[in-house]
């Protein structure tokens, strides 16, 4: 592994014009997943980066994302790749006067230790994270910009207020409901004033949906009887319908919904590892007969609304009405060990890999 330069270091360098060069690191993915990822999948690859040129800047990673979407994701690009991905990191040289040294970015910078950019033309090409200039977080994390204040936030908020709509006195349903985007949907409902009702893979993920985040009722799917957990945790059947997995568990819950209800379908992290999609039963008869809306969604669709969200959660957050829980892996060798942690289901709340 390439020793890191300190951060003083690189911003005189590259700020002055010389002709040093920066080596940084980036995972480059050289074979499709089979089942679960692994690091054979990946090379680490040392790069060259070039010297700033005007209204560019060189950004250090800190906080690298995790998500489930990067395993479903990946299979779409030609190998060769780069590893996609979000990550927040600190501008440590600048030739940009809007970008100034010492403050930080978020971006779909993908799996890298540094990258050199122009903020204003990358946000034009913006990825599924635009590049954002983080607001002042307070006594908080900036680590999280890459969970209740950044994308997996937004993909809460827009996504549960835009698609499912839920009206007060409603019941919502979530699976996945202990990660970083079903927490928060949770927190969210209730803020709404809804009934919420999560399925979470741990007893003591449950507890801390109920104890912790107050939710009304939260089930291990992987214990209970998915229906009869239905017919206890919703005396009124579902209304929306959060949809972070897929599989059976969707089917069943669809079924047991209101007539006109909405689902907001966020991913299928069920079938990401498996080789064979997984047969499920059949949905048509209980859309048509109950006049469902099922719409998937990608929450870029909203980047021209992205600060709305951001700024909509913090407020939350700093009036003490959202709680939020974030593992922590350390070290930028890790990253494959924590993407595999988060398709296990190993962390409550949001994974994120603190590079050193």
């Amino acid at each position: 592994m390439v020793k890191l330069l300190t951060s003083v270091y690189f911003a005189k360098r590259l700020y002055s014009g010389t002709t040093g060069k920066v080596q940084a690191q980036k995972y480059v993915l050289t074979k499709y997943f089979q089942g679960e990822p692994k690091k054979t999948d990946f090379t680490i690859v040392e790069e060259t980066l070039p010297d700033l040129k005007d209204g560019e800047v060189l950004a250090e990673a800190e906080y690298l994302s995790v998500d489930p979407y990067m395993r479903a994701y990946m299979i779409g690009y030609k190998l060769p790749t780069d590893m996609i991905g979000g990550q927040v990191a600190k501008i440590i040289a600048s030739r940009n006067s809007k970008y100034e040294v010492g403050k930080y970015l978020t971006g779909s910078f993908g799996w890298r230790t540094h990258t050199v950019l122009n903020p204003d033309v990358a946000n034009e090409k913006a990825g599924l994270l635009p590049v954002t200039l983080l607001p002042d977080f307070g006594s908080h994390p900036v680590s999280l910009a890459l969970g209740i204040l950044g994308m997996p936030g937004n993909t809460a908020y827009f996504g549960l207020k835009e698609i499912c709509k839920p009206n007060p006195g409603e019941t919502i349903v979530i699976t996945g409901a202990a990660g970083a985007v079903g927490s928060h949907v949770g927190q969210i409902g209730k803020l709404l004033g809804c009934r919420v009702v999560g399925f979470a893979g741990t007893d003591d993920k449950c507890e801390y949906l109920e104890k912790e985040l107050g939710f009304d009722r939260a089930y291990n799917y992987k214990t209970v009887d998915i229906r009869a957990a239905l017919k206890d945790g919703c005396p009124k059947r579902v209304d929306c319908y959060f949809d972070n997995v897929g599989g059976e568990i969707s089917s069943t819950i669809i079924n047991y919904m209101n007539k006109y209800g909405r689902v907001a379908v966020c991913g299928s992290i069920s079938s990401y590892n498996e080789t064979k999609l997984p047969k499920v039963s059949i949905l048509q008869p209980a859309i048509v007969l109950k006049e469902l809306k099922i719409e998937g969604f990608l929450v870029n669709r909203w980047t021209d609304r992205w600060n709305e969200g951001i700024e909509a959660n913090l407020k939350w957050l700093e009036e003490g009405k959202l709680k939020y829980q974030e593992k922590i892996y350390h070290g930028f060798d890790n990253m494959v060990d924590a993407l595999v942690g988060i398709l296990r289901g190993e962390n409550t709340g949001k994974a994120v890999v603190k590079v050193k």
